[in-house]
């Protein structure tokens, strides 16, 4: 019963998984052109004056993703976070980018961090953007001593 009410509460069926028939799908508008979102996650990695100007021509990138093939999906704030870019990972923060354990690493948020890990002391092996591992954000941040924490939790 309790599966039931809770699948009711999201919307969909038990038995099937699907949306029910009275779930209606807000109209958000078209889609982001890919070739856009594209071009904002690989400015993301390093160009902070293209992702400035193609964020204020359309806002709804700030958190839009990229499959670059087998389900390597990668926002720019994550395309930021694995290079060590702070000055576009603060800026797309500011701009509502969504945090995550990626970016809090590459920034030295150790609180954060260490939260994920009280959690779920798995995280240490967690994979990125393009399989690159926590260790490697915290290295590509300069962040020393999230970097000796890791370690000791016994990331590789």
């Amino acid at each position: 019963m309790a599966v039931a009410a809770a699948a009711n509460v999201a919307g969909t069926s038990p038995a099937t998984s699907q949306p029910s028939p009275q779930t209606q799908v807000p109209d958000r508008g078209p889609r982001l052109d890919a070739d856009l979102v594209r071009d904002f996650v690989i400015a993301g990695h390093g160009n902070l004056e293209k992702v400035k100007e193609m964020l204020e021509q359309q806002p709804a990138l700030i958190n839009a993703t990229w499959d670059w093939g087998g389900g390597d999906w990668e926002t720019a704030l994550g395309g930021a976070s694995h290079m060590g870019n702070q000055p576009i990972a603060e800026y797309l923060l500011s701009k509502g980018a969504r945090m995550d354990v990626f970016c809090a690493t590459m920034l030295g948020k150790t609180e954060i961090v260490k939260a994920f890990l009280a959690d779920d002391p798995k995280v240490v092996d967690l994979k990125g953007p393009h399989g690159i591992s926590l260790l490697r954000h915290a290295r590509a941040g300069k962040q020393d001593a999230i970097v000796e924490m890791l370690v000791a939790r016994g990331a590789k």
